[in-house]
């Protein structure tokens, strides 16, 4: 039997070094399940594992792309599928690691089949983003699907305007159409999620964010700014120094605005896996050897 074992939870939590440590244990390679992961030209701001954390395991899918690309959910799925049938037949256990609950929801159960609408719809809510900003997109999506509104990161324009593209071109909510039968998979699940008490989970927060100033995160986003209407850089860490070039902000707000958004982040990250019950929960500090006996007990 193939099982996937999972490692999720709140952003600067630990999952990484969890992830590598199970890796080990079970001989295993890594999925990585970081969305923001995946773009070569993004390192510092997206905690990419350090050099000597990726020579500690094998790992997939970390800068692996580059924010010039086009790159969504539905092809992440599809890749990663490929390489989990591919790594089953060397291995009966892999380990899937990331805070990106969406990428993790299609790898292990599958995405919602959604209707082709109009690509002018897009366009069309691209502009209003451009010239009304999103909070007049976000208006609309709660009142066209406010259950929509409540589970999706609501400050990321990218979903906001896909669950509206949706709405507004089928006539029907985008939540209408989630959590349909998927096709089945060929491993067993088996996910655990690291957590601790918020203040605590704030203060990792925060100081991850001065750690990547430190490392050169303004230099990093200085070199992306040209590029900054791109998918990929609409994240937290970038988008507000962003603002600041832009002489939008000063430095010292932006620096705390990354700091609020990256606690906003993971408070959403912790209300989307608490979702599902199946998940083990861990606190942060648990011994190693803890988790690997429980592990151990569900392989057998």
């Amino acid at each position: 039997m193939n099982y996937l074992i999972t490692v999720v939870g709140p952003t600067a939590i630990g999952k990484t070094a969890l992830s590598i440590q199970l890796a080990n244990h079970f001989k295993a390679e890594i999925i990585s399940c970081d969305s923001r992961q995946f773009f070569k030209e993004m390192t510092i701001g997206t905690a990419v594992p350090e050099p000597e954390e990726l020579a500690a395991a094998t790992h997939h899918f970390i800068q692996n792309k580059s924010i010039k690309e086009t790159y969504s959910v539905g092809h992440f799925e599809r890749e990663a599928i490929e390489k989990l049938n591919e790594l089953f037949t060397q291995h009966n256990v892999v380990v899937m690691v990331g805070g990106s609950g969406l990428y993790v929801d299609a790898v292990l159960n599958g995405l919602d089949d959604f209707p082709n609408v109009d690509p002018k719809i897009r366009e069309e809510l691209n502009t209003r983003l451009e010239t009304k900003g999103l909070d007049d997109l976000q208006s609309q999506l709660k009142i066209l699907d406010p259950e929509t509104y409540d589970q999706i990161a609501i400050d990321n324009p990218h979903r906001v305007i896909r669950a509206l593209e949706i709405c507004i071109g089928s006539g029907q909510t985008y939540s209408s159409f989630k959590n349909k039968p998927k096709s089945p998979r060929n491993f067993t699940p088996i996910k655990i999620g690291l957590t601790a008490d918020r203040e605590i989970i704030y203060e990792r927060i925060n100081r991850r964010v001065d750690i990547m100033m430190e490392k050169g995160l303004l230099k990093e986003a200085q070199e992306l700014h040209s590029l900054k209407h791109l998918n990929a850089l609409q994240t937290v860490g970038y988008r507000e120094l962003f603002d600041f070039f832009d002489h939008k902000i000063t430095l010292d707000f932006a620096i705390s605005e990354i700091k609020k958004n990256s606690r906003r982040f993971a408070k959403r990250q912790l209300t989307w896996f608490k979702k599902d019950e199946n998940t083990l929960w861990f606190d942060f500090q648990t011994e190693i050897q803890q988790i690997k006996s429980t592990l151990e007990k569900l392989l057998k």
